[in-house]
């Protein structure tokens, strides 16, 4: 059998789209031809809906969807964490169950990871999963889950044994949201937005088969899901923007961008909109003032670098080599460029650049990327946290010292009750 190459998968998905691309078709019905057809995730394996094509294709079977305005399958959000996750570590019936209606788009995910008491500790999960019969009982509590009060369901890390290592009584499971044991309560952010909720669980329970991993492996699945998500904030993705084109699908892709997307239309701002920069220093005349001329020079070297480092990190996924600590350079630089850019952009509007409104700068926009950059420090693991991802896992540097690691869960001193 020859190799793929560039021209042949180009001309494979060409044709295939020109014998099947219908903009007046349902935005589901779609989706499902393109799980069927394995182009909507070339990269996936076959079995999967996916064509086992090297990742480096996506670039090419991307270009060619663009050209001719073709909506791909569901890609943005906490979806793709989950996808990603269940196809490294989840059993056939996990796939079978999940991975087409990710695709789809028919499912909405939350991932349920943070505690009130753990802050950037997530090993230190308090949330209890006890094995009652033959189903996993839930009770606790999570916070700052992006899309929860959406989420059909969530990827959730809980703590199933007490009486050893904190890493290593942790187990990762699937849980339904839209059952009586789980309240979400969404939570309003001084952007404006609730995108985050905290989230009470009160005896929910998880059916045994949607244990993902083992009692114990569950810290090595969210390192899986949290890799990804590194991965995704890099600075090369793009969310959901709106087609004005003519068709079904493109009234429900727009349907669709406007309420099960709609947590995420400030994630942009969150990045700094760099791309905003040079218009803003020409719409202000600052572009004439040298000493802001340097700063909008750093901001756009330093997203450029960024930018390197992160196609380094897709390099190595095309090379087949699993997710690793590059995921954290790209995420730790991505807030550098952020903050930088929220300078700037102050630089720019002045005491102009706190206003809101219709009246403000962009409308509000520069506002807006003011109170939201700070998340990005935080999303994900803090900056802090990814210093010492990269000291001890790229620099090889000695970890840093611990007194939790090595005794039991239940003998650590912990200021929430359990």
């Amino acid at each position: 059998m020859n190799e793929p190459t560039e021209a042949s998968v180009r001309a494979e998905v060409r044709a295939w789209l020109e014998a099947n691309w219908n903009p007046d078709l349902g935005l589901v019905e779609w989706r499902n031809k393109l799980a069927d057809s394995g182009w909507g995730v070339p990269h996936w394996p076959k079995q999967w809906y996916g064509r086992d094509l090297p990742v480096a294709f996506n670039a090419v079977v991307d270009e060619e969807f663009q050209r001719i305005g073709a909506v791909g399958v569901a890609k943005a959000g906490i979806r793709t964490l989950a996808a990603a996750t269940i196809l490294a570590h989840g059993t056939d019936l996990h796939k079978e169950k999940f991975l087409r209606r990710i695709l789809t788009g028919e499912d909405t995910w939350c991932q349920l990871f943070s505690e009130p008491g753990s802050g950037s500790d997530m090993a230190g999960a308090v949330t209890r999963a006890d094995r009652q019969g033959n189903k996993w009982v839930i009770n606790g509590q999570k916070v700052w889950t992006t899309s929860a009060h959406k989420a059909e369901w969530g990827l959730l890390l809980a703590r199933a044994n007490w009486d050893v290592a904190k890493h290593k009584g942790l187990a990762y499971f699937i849980l339904d949201m839209k059952q009586p044991g789980v309240q979400v309560h969404p939570l309003k952010q001084m952007n404006g937005h609730a995108s985050f909720n905290q989230v009470f669980f009160t005896d929910a329970i998880v059916e045994p088969e949607f244990l993902v991993s083992d009692v114990g492996d569950g810290w090595k699945v969210a390192t899986t899901t949290l890799m990804h998500e590194r991965r995704g904030a890099d600075g090369l993705r793009t969310w959901a923007t709106a087609s004005n084109r003519k068709g079904r699908i493109y009234e429900e892709e727009r349907a669709e961008i406007a309420t099960t997307m709609e947590p995420y239309k400030w994630y942009p701002q969150r990045a700094g909109r760099v791309d905003l920069i040079m218009q803003r220093a020409k719409e202000t005349g600052r572009i004439d003032d040298p000493v802001v001329r340097q700063e909008i020079a750093k901001v756009l070297v330093m997203s450029k670098a960024a930018e390197w480092t992160a196609r380094r990190a897709r390099a190595a996924q095309e090379q087949g080599r699993p997710q690793g600590p590059e995921g954290s350079l790209g995420k730790l630089i991505s807030s550098h460029v952020a903050r930088a850019a929220a300078r700037v952009h102050t630089q720019l509007s002045g005491a102009d650049a706190l206003l809101s409104g219709a009246d403000s700068p962009m409308g509000g926009t520069i506002a807006e990327i003011l109170v939201s950059v700070p998340a990005g420090s935080i999303a994900g693991g803090t900056d802090e946290i990814q210093r010492n991802i990269i000291a001890e896992r790229v620099l090889k540097m000695p970890k840093e010292p611990s007194i939790d690691t090595d005794k039991p869960f239940r003998d650590v001193p912990r200021n929430t009750v359990s």
